[in-house]
């Protein structure tokens, strides 16, 4: 590849682009890494131009494709950060020292993996230009992997799958995660990979044969009716996506219906839905397979309307219809986020104030953000566990009354959903409506439900949630709370629940003498100090049957005051379980 096939790229799409800035951060760059070369063979300049390219394909600013150029001239030559200052302005410098820290990473094994993560995501949050390179870089690493040790192989595909395409995915950027899917997929799961090109292959052909025809009757009908049609093409489904929804169907290719789907662009949203509109008077959906994308976007803000026909023949086929814009945004994410705003002209100010992420439609970065806070001391193992399920596992969302959209792992449960709503919110949960049903908290929330949560200002958190909870979110503030209630505090609580009960015992003592106008002949009971206190309510258990000179402990009943309990006694342990604050000290008083 060379400077001009770069710069020929960046031409059609942004015929005014800085071309002497690109080219500078070029020639600067060849004479930095002059005599380097590549596991390949390869001059070291043909990697930095591959990672350009890439960024110019996401249509992004001369400034980050320079930085682009640059990015490993501080870590691998004798530049250094202030030289790039120098030559290029502050934003450049800012961007390749971004890049140059992600790299600089001491550790070995798992602990480098999740130190790499954790400067990934502060990375995120200062400026996300920075992981963009980042991706563009490891894909063009991707397509070189055949030169590395099959060890090294394997460890960076896996990486890759696991959490660098996931992360594309959250970000919006669908082409590029589907890119370093399939560079990666042979990789980690050869023998899967092999089987599944020799099954579908044909099947491709076939389909892409039958959509030509397909392509040519929606065209003419979408024309008559006045649609202006901007483009109808065929997306054949990418194999490593294929492969794990071919894993959710038992393997079978026949209830894959979007194995190869037309696309339709049109021009603006009102012709998205005549489109739609068109097709279902042409041939039959089926049921419950219309996505409006379009009025209920993804959490990655994936917009577009999605339906699955009996179509020619009464072949099943899927369409999606959306506009360029849609398109472009489906494609690169967060990256056509610079490129709209740079082609309405705005202001450098509002510039500088863009190069963080959207918050509204990025809110997962925010929580990203309180995640790593929530996560700084879980081992390398936990770290990594946590973020698979919190935020990489397959994703359902649920909403609100209100209508919000909240984004889970899928398997979460009402409380998951009540702890991402808001802490007290979580801590307070006293029962949950799924689509208007009472059900119980450790039930899995499917796709589309909404869920209420019932809130009791006097509810606390239970140990027992911490059995079914799935996201790391809900399970640490669950024992964030129990951490921060001390045992003097808990002890208070139960001083107060118990003073209460005997109020209340004392009271209906009352009514009952007054109502049979008798006089108690109460037994005379060995006197039990509780909390060092005598003068409570107790009730000697039946089912340990406690004695002077045994060792007891306490347990605060609703209606009887203290429920004295031989220590080894259990039910006490039972309860010990169930309600630990509900457990209070006691000993014999000596007669």
């Amino acid at each position: 590849m060379t400077i001009d096939t770069l710069l020929k790229k960046i031409k059609t799409y942004n015929p005014d682009a800085d071309f002497e800035l690109i080219k500078k951060a070029y020639d600067f760059a060849k004479k930095a890494h002059q005599g380097q070369k590549r596991e390949s063979g390869e001059d070291y300049i043909q990697h930095l131009l591959r990672t350009a390219c890439c960024l110019a394909e996401m249509k992004l600013s001369a400034n980050t494709i320079a930085a682009g150029l640059l990015h490993d001239t501080v870590e691998d030559t004798e530049i250094t950060n202030k030289d790039i200052q120098k030559e290029f302005g502050k934003e450049i410098a800012f961007l390749v020292e971004g890049i140059s820290k992600l790299g600089k990473i001491k550790y070995h094994g798992v602990q480098r993996h999740v130190e790499n993560l954790r400067k990934i995501f502060l990375a995120m949050a200062k400026d996300i230009r920075v992981v963009l390179i980042k991706f563009c870089d490891r894909l063009h690493n991707l397509e070189t992997l055949n030169y590395l040790p099959p060890e090294k192989q394997k460890r960076i595909a896996m990486e890759t799958l696991e959490i660098y395409a996931p992360l594309c995915y959250r970000l919006g950027m669908g082409g590029l995660k589907g890119r370093l899917e399939d560079v990666s997929f042979p990789y980690v799961y050869p023998k899967e990979y092999q089987e599944l090109l020799n099954q579908v292959k044909e099947q491709y052909e076939e389909r892409e044969k039958y959509l030509k025809k397909v392509n040519s009757v929606v065209e003419k009908k979408l024309r008559k009716a006045g649609v202006r049609v901007i483009e109808i093409h065929s997306r054949s489904k990418r194999y490593y996506s294929l492969y794990k929804k071919l894993q959710r169907y038992d393997n079978d290719l026949s209830k894959i219906y979007d194995l190869v789907a037309l696309r339709i662009i049109v021009k603006d949203v009102k012709d998205c839905y005549r489109t739609l509109g068109i097709i279902h008077k042409l041939w039959k959906p089926l049921p419950g397979r219309i996505k409006d994308y379009i009025a209920m976007p993804k959490l990655n803000t994936y917009r577009s309307l999605h339906t699955t026909v009996f179509c020619l023949g009464g072949k099943i086929i899927e369409f999606q219809i959306r506009t360029p814009k849609m398109h472009k945004e489906a494609e690169f994410g967060i990256a056509a986020h610079w490129y709209y705003s740079e082609q309405r002209g705005l202001a450098s100010r509002i510039k500088k104030l863009i190069t963080k992420a959207p918050e509204k439609k990025l809110q997962w970065v925010k929580q990203l953000q309180e995640w790593q806070e929530e996560a700084k001391d879980f081992s390398p193992d936990e770290y990594l566990k946590s973020l698979k399920i919190d935020f990489f596992k397959n994703r359902i969302f649920v909403f609100t009354p209100r209508g919000d959209v909240i984004d889970l792992p899928d398997g979460a449960t009402a409380v998951d959903f009540a702890y991402a709503v808001h802490t007290e919110v979580g801590n307070q949960c006293a029962g949950a409506k799924i689509n208007e049903k009472m059900v119980s908290l450790s039930q899995p929330l499917k796709n589309e439900d909404v869920v209420e949560i019932i809130i009791d200002k006097k509810r606390i958190p239970s140990q027992d949630w911490l059995k079914f909870v799935k996201t790391n979110m809900a399970r640490s503030r669950i024992k964030n709370w129990f951490k921060r209630e001390s045992q003097s505090s808990r002890l208070i609580k139960g001083k107060q629940i118990l003073g209460k009960a005997i109020q209340d015992i004392k009271i209906k003592e009352k009514k009952v003498i007054k109502s049979l106008k008798i006089s108690l002949k109460p037994k005379k009971k060995p006197k039990v100090f509780i909390a060092g206190k005598t003068g409570y309510l107790i009730n000697l258990a039946k089912c340990c049957d406690p004695k002077p000179g045994d060792k007891i402990q306490a347990y605060i009943t609703k209606d009887q005051g203290a429920s004295v309990h031989k220590i080894d006694c259990a039910r006490l342990k039972q309860a010990q379980k169930k309600w630990p604050q509900k457990i209070i000290q006691a000993s014999w008083k000596k007669q």
